[in-house]
């Protein structure tokens, strides 16, 4: 006899039983429901208080830059980046970190930073800036080959005038002064019309082809002319 045709009293004798026999499977799986609920209500409170501390923390390190307290901006930058690795603050945090160092002459500093901020950002777009400026300090530090390594990790359409700008300045110093010319303007096409850059990138052109232009033969008189 199918379900479909029994009457009230059968059916409702099959229900009953099939709840006993399935009682603790049906308490199990409402207790695990609600668990869930539970545990993804607390982690999204959690969560959200996570992010509003550490937007507190980063506002305080942006107020210490304001005031030139570089002291109290590093001891609030490595408290970020202590207590929440995970977040984009704490990328920023290095970020600002490696910028005071590099006014201070700090390569090495700046470079550990910025490392730092590299391997902790979670988004792709924060990690390729992170790799670009990277690449900018270890060409400061004189490692042409190095600074070339990080900017073609780099997707090709992430910041690409500042990449070519970068990939131009470590070709230049290898002495290749034709690549540095062509990533230089491809840097300039990739510019905003209006940006302050252009200029300083069309003076970096202009250097290069003075540089390699020859310099003229002396002239030498002819004896008894």
């Amino acid at each position: 006899m199918s379900f479909d045709v029994l009457d009230e009293h059968e059916q409702g004798e099959l229900v009953q039983k099939w709840l006993r026999e399935n009682a603790l499977s049906i308490a199990a799986g409402v207790g695990l429901g609600l668990a869930l609920i539970f545990g993804w209500q607390q982690w999204k409170s959690h969560r959200a208080q996570h992010a509003s501390e550490a937007a507190g923390q980063y506002q305080a390190l942006t107020d210490a830059v304001e005031a030139k307290h570089d002291d109290e901006v590093d001891k609030i930058a490595l408290s970020v980046r202590k207590d929440f690795p995970d977040s984009a603050y704490a990328v920023f945090a290095a970020m600002t970190q490696a910028d005071i160092a590099a006014k201070k002459n700090d390569l090495a500093g700046a470079a550990s930073a910025l490392d730092w901020a590299q391997q902790h950002a979670s988004d792709a777009s924060l990690k390729s800036l992170a790799s670009l400026r990277l690449a900018k300090v270890t060409l400061a530090q004189g490692d042409a080959d190095a600074a070339l390594k990080l900017v073609d990790a780099v997707p090709k359409d992430e910041y690409s005038a500042f990449a070519a700008e970068i990939r131009g300045d470590a070709l230049a110093k290898q002495g290749h002064a034709d690549a540095a010319r062509t990533a230089y303007q491809d840097a300039i096409t990739h510019l905003d019309p209006q940006s302050t850059n252009r200029g300083f990138l069309q003076m970096k052109l202009d250097d290069l082809a003075a540089s390699s232009t020859p310099a003229p033969a002396p002239v030498t008189e002819k004896v008894g002319s």
